[in-house]
């Protein structure tokens, strides 16, 4: 699988969470398209059939990201 940009991903979960917390708070066949929209472009990013998972492997590769970024900040400490 191709990682995502680390900031794609976070636009993509944000476009998610948000379409998510509209349809819970009205659903309409509107948002509900915009839910359905926003889940296939989480699944395809993530390589997931499901948003379960697809959340599932966002978080991983979030660590993932975060774990780059805390030894980029040690090599530039020791670099100093």
């Amino acid at each position: 699988m191709i990682l995502p940009a680390e900031q794609e991903l976070r636009a993509v979960l944000a476009r998610f969470a948000q379409a998510r917390i509209d349809h819970d708070v009205r659903p309409t066949g509107f948002t509900s398209r915009l839910l359905e929209d926003a889940t296939y472009t989480l699944c395809v990013l993530t390589g997931a059939r499901t948003a379960e998972q697809a959340l599932r492997t966002a978080d991983t590769l979030l660590e993932q990201y975060a774990g780059r970024a805390n030894v980029s900040v040690k090599d530039e400490t020791l670099a100093a």
